[in-house]
């Protein structure tokens, strides 16, 4: 059995934890101002929500209806284990799913490495968001031949 599980949600149902790991890793650690980390957008997105064998919420990430990528953290105590990876591939496979030819994100500098291992590709210069340097990345998914 997996030492974590990844499954689909929405901020209706498990706002407490999808905000209990996002308020411990942008909030607390990296120091987002509170008011520029909660939005409209929560209640309009797809979440997806890692928990650990005893169902504590471990790490999470969102998409946006226009096929961005966001608000994915992991637990500082679960970094390195493959929870990201697994909630960036659960986030792409719900892309897809939900019929887009195309996902971005806003990574942080850091984790630019992360994404393009997942096949994202950085798009023009860096930037500072929430006072954390930043840079925009693509994925294009292939088409479907028809027939």
């Amino acid at each position: 059995m997996p030492a974590f599980l990844i499954h689909e949600t929405d901020w209706a149902h498990d706002a407490a934890p999808l905000s209990a790991v996002r308020r411990a890793v942008f909030i607390d650690e990296q120091g987002v101002p509170e008011a520029l980390e909660w939005d409209e957008q929560d209640a309009a997105s797809l979440h997806l929500l890692a928990t650990a064998a005893d169902g504590g919420a471990i790490g999470c990430a969102r998409l946006l209806p226009d096929g961005h990528i966001g608000r994915m953290a992991v637990l500082p105590a679960w970094r390195g284990q493959g929870v990201g990876r697994a909630l960036l591939a659960a986030a792409i496979r719900a892309a897809q799913a939900h019929g887009h030819s195309a996902l971005q994100l806003s990574a942080q500098i850091h984790a630019a490495g992360f994404y393009a291992e997942a096949g994202f590709v950085a798009e023009g210069e860096d930037y500072v968001e929430a006072g954390i340097p930043h840079v925009a990345m693509r994925i294009e998914f292939p088409q479907k031949r028809q027939g």
